[in-house]
């Protein structure tokens, strides 16, 4: 149904479940706190960049600064879904680092068990990612 511009939806419009805002949290969380990491913890953050990958210091302050300005994002119903499909594509880009650790798993001090789990975690973080990114509040936007 199509509403106009700046009246309220009816109540009975359901806009968002709890559990799609508990994703939505969480997804915050995970990327405000994992870009705050990229700068207190620089080095053991370049530790997982590949090699093969040039400037792992610059990769890992850029990733960090798009993680935080994605999870900022989240915040605003206006910002949501935009910094949701930059997360998806971020979460896709570092990957290959993720890959990196599991290969040189004898390098890190994260049992080899953990490296496995996380890349089907992976997926389970896009889905929460697109799903919570997709959230609205229940109360009108317009008034």
């Amino acid at each position: 149904m199509n509403y106009p511009p700046f009246e309220p939806a009816p109540a009975s419009i359901r806009r968002g479940s709890r559990w799609q805002r508990v994703a939505l949290v969480f997804v915050f969380l995970w990327f405000f706190l994992g870009g705050l990491a990229h700068f207190l913890l620089t080095d053991a953050e370049m530790s997982i960049v590949p090699p093969e990958l040039p400037s792992p210091r610059a990769l890992v302050l850029v990733s960090g600064v798009f993680e935080l300005l994605g999870a900022l994002g989240l915040l605003r119903e206006r910002t949501r879904r935009a910094a949701g499909w930059g997360l998806i594509l971020l979460t896709i880009a570092v990957t290959p680092a993720n890959i990196y650790m599991l290969r040189m798993h004898e390098q890190f001090p994260v049992p080899e068990w953990l490296l496995w789990l996380r890349l089907p975690f992976q997926l389970v973080l896009l889905w929460l990612i697109w799903w919570g990114s997709r959230w609205r509040a229940r109360r009108p936007m317009y008034r």
